[in-house]
């Protein structure tokens, strides 16, 4: 059967820091597979971090809430703001990055290709003045077991 859960924060720096740690609290508690705990927490600390940003941005009255599902091979994320929507009011696309100058490395822009990398799948919509980030999460195999399968 299926666990779920909610968590609500506000939309600041320091908030989404404790927010995200509590999610990640709560998820290991409900027994969240170690092999994928690392990507969750970067994956969520990532969108966290763009809603405070950028959805809110210039606002401190903003909240966050993330409610999630933990099956037997899955774990579904669902992060939603009141804030400003996405740009065209899509999920950006993952930007490729030269980083062969080392001297001009890009200072930002890696986020949504970290989250499409560490996710398995992704989605947004805007409902009713609502944002609302889907992530999902295979936990059917341990990284070992996708970095050798064909």
């Amino acid at each position: 059967m299926p666990e779920r859960f909610t968590h609500r924060f506000r939309a600041t720096e320091l908030a989404a820091r404790g927010g995200i740690v509590a999610v990640m609290a709560r998820l290991r508690a409900l027994e969240l597979p170690e092999h994928v705990a690392g990507d969750v927490e970067l994956a969520l600390a990532e969108a966290v971090n763009n809603v405070t940003e950028h959805a809110y941005r210039g606002r401190s009255d903003g909240t966050i809430t993330v409610t999630g599902r933990l099956e037997d091979t899955r774990l579904v994320l669902r992060i939603s703001d009141h804030g400003l929507p996405m740009p065209e009011g899509k999920l950006p696309k993952p930007r490729a990055h030269d980083l062969s100058d080392q001297a001009e490395l890009p200072e930002g822009g890696f986020g949504w290709g970290l989250i499409h990398a560490l996710t398995s799948s992704v989605r947004y919509d805007r409902r009713a003045q609502r944002n609302t980030l889907s992530m999902m999460f295979d936990l059917s195999k341990d990284k070992s077991e996708k970095r050798t399968a064909p």
